[in-house]
């Protein structure tokens, strides 16, 4: 996979926030998804005491969930930590990840945030947009927004807003559990986004996209 979209990432932080306020015109909130035959998963690790980033994809068949491909790229952590842009941190070692692959997913879910940040630009829109490609943001932590109290079964989700926006949603993937925080990232809808979410969870929190990227990523092979 190789991006449609180039930009440098050696910028400040303010350059960044700049950049992200112009490729979020390029967000596209509306379903424009091909046949979902593979879904993938990206996740980012560290190594040598953060200065080594381990990026990491996982490809599974869909709606089967079997994993047929992985790829894991390393490369130098050349941006800061700053909250609201960690995609100028981790992309560039998740797009070297996603050029090592044999199989084109057809479907991207990126942990962190879609739309639902403070620009309207997380990582998954920002990867979705450079490879204009259907991403989804489910993120574990809530970056931005409030929402209602919701219910503790399997598949209630409820709106994540900001002001009078919608910007996402808190998704209950399994009784007892924290939800987690499911956007729009590229050229799906939410209610898509939602549902191709839960689709992808079994019996996790976290869709097994999710799991198996963040085994690779973490170079854990085992538990949950």
């Amino acid at each position: 996979m190789q991006p449609v979209i180039e930009h440098p990432w050696q910028l400040t932080p303010a350059e960044a926030a700049v950049l992200q306020n112009e490729l979020r015109q390029r967000v596209e909130r509306v379903d424009r998804l091909p046949a979902i035959r593979h879904v993938a998963g990206v996740d980012v690790g560290f190594e040598a005491g953060g200065r080594v980033m381990r990026a990491a994809v996982a490809v599974l068949a869909f709606p089967g969930l079997e994993l047929v491909e992985t790829s894991v790229a390393r490369c130098p952590t050349a941006f800061p930590y700053v909250p609201g842009l960690l995609a100028f941190r981790e992309l560039p070692a998740v797009l070297a990840a996603l050029t090592k692959l044999n199989i084109t997913p057809d479907l991207i879910l990126c942990d962190g945030q879609g739309i639902a940040h403070p620009r309207r630009l997380g990582i998954a829109s920002h990867l979705g947009v450079l490879l204009d490609v259907p991403t989804i943001g489910v993120a574990k932590t809530r970056l931005i927004g409030r929402h209602d109290e919701l219910q503790d079964v399997k598949g209630a989700w409820t709106p994540l807003t900001d002001g009078a926006e919608t910007i996402g949603a808190v998704v209950r993937t399994r009784a007892g559990v924290k939800p987690v925080y499911v956007s729009i990232g590229h050229r799906v809808s939410l209610e898509t986004a939602i549902e191709l979410t839960l689709a992808c969870v079994t019996r996790y929190r976290l869709p097994e996209t999710t799991r198996h990227a963040h085994h690779l990523a973490s170079a854990k092979m085992d538990g949950a």
